[in-house]
């Protein structure tokens, strides 16, 4: 809730959700109201050779607050595991501009007993999970925050790599609505990326290995595009104008709001491509030759209508993957924990009105760390994918049946339904490019409405699969013929020459079949951080950790037992690490 949260979205959109929540309960019928009609057909088309973006270790995320006296509960390690969640924010929202860590104290603020930042790391740690951590900005100094840098990574060796600086600094009353404290007497963009720079070299002079992360206002939120009276322009273009060229990644918020549920379920597709699409031409027009490796990070999302109800629940698996398939390598729903603000009723279910996908037992709620619908959501991803997956093309004739897809490693493809349709069920109708499925009826995975656990069965085929209204459903597909694990069919050799923040590659790829391959794609993922820059002999293009190299016009052609060449050269920063896995048209090719 707001009181708590302290991440605080315009007073707009607040006015916005109490409209909303007034008419969710009106808006769909309760469960069992209206017999469902007849399955309505859908045409679904997986592409599993058009790769979207590898799935990072630090991509599914969720945001921890030192308020939260439950945070470090013994039951929260197993839950943030059992979730694939790899990552925690911490020490909370705005927050974080009045917290100082080596006091364990926050100005006019609540710290809850053993919630300081050891206390943290070792949840952390034994969730699996990585540290990420909010420097304070707003009442804090560089010194401090270099400080926290040396003593986790240091003295700790905790290996913190990511730290924003600040929180919704923007937020500070610069553009006349002041929720985020600031104690600096300029309170300008110009002010705030001046002290950015000042944190990024006292902080990497602690250690030079870690990742900061600059503050950004949410494309087409407010504030973006306003003027304040200190800059020559806008938030954004001012802050990366001057700090552009020194940080590692862009920090936005995403509370996208809604006139109902069915709206809110519209925002991932509407919105996200169009935000990220902007972020990156920023960071392309000021980060100069370190653009490519600048990430963008959406350390605070939630869904803003029926918090803890089954709308929520849809959104929450939308939000991350979309986020994803545009580029974004760390997203943070908001909160571990938060409370309860009042019930409602959505769909025969109550409404907490609670931001946290675990019950604090606050209010009426029932017992603490039962999990709320958005955890279920959250944690049907696990069967979708893991880190080091592929996100991969896919798509629907019907616009209330959202479908993902991952191609795994060991060359199965998932798909992730959501069925966004209160009172319809969707029989879907499956086509493949690059992925040859198995005969062998699938095991599919269901969130349906209202339920406290995840189902799992085997049902329907690889080419038809049927959606309950309003439900969440993974479909787990293996590789049938030439599909299979093994391969059998192509064989990828990776060569490189590198050096401290640079590389040439050499890949060749082997037709081992029996027939030609007229026309190819190759894709892969790496490892660690490297950025193709040019290539040779293939068209070579990049979304995050995500690699697609296709033919050129003289090379399109591999007949059986021939081999094809290309190359390229890159930049990496921390990690250089060779591909482990190459999929060939789809298809899985053995190594070495």
């Amino acid at each position: 809730m707001r009181r708590l949260r302290f991440a605080c979205p315009p007073r707009s959109l607040l006015r916005t959700l109490a409209a909303a929540v007034a008419l969710a309960a009106a808006a769909l019928a309760p469960i069992g109201a209206t017999p469902a009609s007849a399955a309505t057909s859908a045409g679904v088309s997986v592409d599993a050779g058009r790769a979207l973006a590898s799935i990072p270790s630090s991509a599914f995320g969720m945001n921890v607050a030192v308020y939260d006296g439950y945070m470090n509960d013994s039951p929260v390690a197993g839950l943030l595991k059992g979730a694939g969640i790899g990552a925690v924010r911490y020490p909370g929202g705005s927050y974080a501009d009045i917290y100082h860590w080596k006091t364990n104290t926050a100005d006019g603020g609540y710290v809850a007993p053993n919630t300081d930042f050891d206390s943290y790391m070792s949840t952390v740690r034994s969730a699996g999970a990585q540290p990420i951590i909010i420097a304070n900005y707003g009442s804090g100094t560089p010194q401090e925050a270099a400080d926290w840098v040396r003593y986790a990574n240091v003295t700790k060796g905790y290996g913190a790599k990511y730290w924003e600086i600040g929180n919704e600094v923007y937020g500070n009353g610069e553009y006349g609505s002041g929720w985020e404290n600031d104690t600096h007497s300029s309170k300008s963009a110009t002010t705030y990326a001046q002290n950015l720079v000042q944190y990024v070299t006292a902080m990497k002079a602690a250690d030079p290995t870690i990742k900061i992360g600059a503050v950004l206002t949410t494309p087409g939120s407010w504030p973006d595009g306003i003027t304040g009276p200190g800059d020559g322009a806008d938030w954004n273009h001012t802050v990366m104008s001057i700090a552009g060229s020194k940080i590692d990644f862009v920090v936005v918020h995403w509370y996208p709001g809604g006139d109902s549920p069915a709206d809110l379920l519209t925002k991932p597709q509407a919105q996200i491509g169009t935000i990220t699409s902007t972020l990156r031409s920023l960071i392309d027009q000021y980060a100069g030759a370190n653009a490519p490796n600048v990430g963008i990070a959406v350390t605070e999302t939630n869904s803003t209508i029926d918090k803890d109800t089954h709308p929520a629940a849809l959104f929450a698996p939308d939000d991350y993957l979309t986020w994803l398939e545009n580029g974004a390598f760390n997203i943070d729903w908001w909160n571990l924990h938060n409370g309860s603000n009042g019930t409602t009723t959505v769909n025969g279910a109550t409404d907490y009105n609670d931001e946290g996908v675990l019950s604090n037992a606050s209010g009426s709620e029932p017992a603490a760390e039962t999990p709320f619908a958005p955890y279920y959501g959250i944690q049907l991803m696990t069967r979708l994918g893991a880190p080091g997956d592929t996100l991969v093309r896919a798509s629907s004739t019907q616009p209330l049946l959202t479908v993902h897809a991952v191609k795994r490693s060991n060359g199965d493809v998932d798909l992730l339904f959501i069925n966004k349709d209160p009172s319809n069920a969707y029989t879907a109708n499956l086509s493949y490019s690059g992925f040859t499925p198995s005969s062998a009826t699938p095991t599919v995975y269901t969130y349906a409405q209202n339920a406290t656990s995840i189902t799992s069965t085997t049902t329907g085929s690889a080419t038809s699969q049927t959606i309950p209204a309003y439900s969440l459903v993974v479909v787990q597909l293996h590789p049938g013929g030439g599909d299979s694990g093994g391969g059998g069919t192509c064989r990828v050799s990776y060569t490189k020459n590198e050096w401290p923040g640079g590389l040439t590659a050499g890949i060749t790829v082997t037709n081992t079949g029996t027939s030609a391959v007229n026309g190819w794609t190759l894709a892969f993922a790496f490892p660690g951080d490297t950025k193709v820059t040019s290539a040779w002999n293939a068209t070579v293009t990049q979304a995050g950790a995500a690699v697609t190299a296709k033919n050129v016009s003289y090379n399109g052609t591999i007949a059986p037992g021939a081999d094809v060449s290309f190359g390229f050269q890159g930049t990496w920063t921390s990690g250089d690490a060779a591909p482990t896995s190459f999929t060939l048209n789809g298809t899985t090719c053995t190594t070495g």
